[in-house]
């Protein structure tokens, strides 16, 4: 980011309900222990995240790309009584790290860990239709996604597509890849809704 924007994320952190001890601890660890800590969904992100889901009381909640797990407990804030998030994570040098942390959360018992390629899952899945989608994995991948979710939802399901401009990559003549190409499967079905890094 560049100085304006620097000042713009800080005002907007200050302005935000601030992440708790459990958050704040997966942020450290994901910057000392891993290779692109910029992948972490972070304070201002997860709290929208949070705030998506506890709008939509979700029973049922799909997230594609776990990484270190701080978006999986942001949604979980939202979780419905008795609701449940699954999450696919395809890296298992995470899957300790992953348990741990969940081990430690209040939603425990409602995070159930996949490590799985996203693209088989998904074409395996025959359990009920997701309320709360976040895709939030290889942006080349989404197309494929959205492809086998329509069949995975219902009417009232929302699904969340993080950095769908790719850090504006989608502008580079060459990149083979775009926001229609991204998002025209599900616009027809669909209300796209752009979070996350530019």
């Amino acid at each position: 980011m560049n100085s304006g924007s620097d000042a713009i994320h800080e005002y907007c952190e200050q302005l935000s309900s601030p992440q708790n001890d459990l958050l704040a601890e997966i942020e450290r660890a994901t910057h000392l222990q891993t290779t692109q800590p910029r992948m972490l969904s972070g304070h201002l992100q997860g709290r929208f995240l949070a705030f998506l889901s506890k709008m939509q009381r979700p029973r049922r909640v799909l997230e594609i790309g776990t990484f270190t797990g701080y978006a999986t407990l942001c949604l979980a804030e939202g979780l419905a009584d008795g609701g449940e998030i699954h999450t696919l994570e395809v890296d298992v040098e995470r899957e300790e790290m992953l348990q741990s942390f969940f081990a430690q959360s209040p939603y425990a018992d409602q995070i159930h860990l996949h490590m799985a390629d996203a693209g088989a899952y998904l074409e395996s899945y025959q359990g009920e239709p997701w309320d709360l989608i976040f895709l939030d994995a290889a942006k080349k991948n989404y197309p494929v996604y959205f492809d086998l979710l329509q069949r995975q939802t219902q009417a009232g399901s929302v699904i969340i597509a993080d950095n769908v401009l790719w850090s504006g990559k989608v502008s580079m003549k060459s990149i083979r890849i775009s926001l229609p190409l991204l998002c025209a499967p599900m616009l027809k079905k669909y209300k796209i809704i752009r979070i996350g890094k530019m």
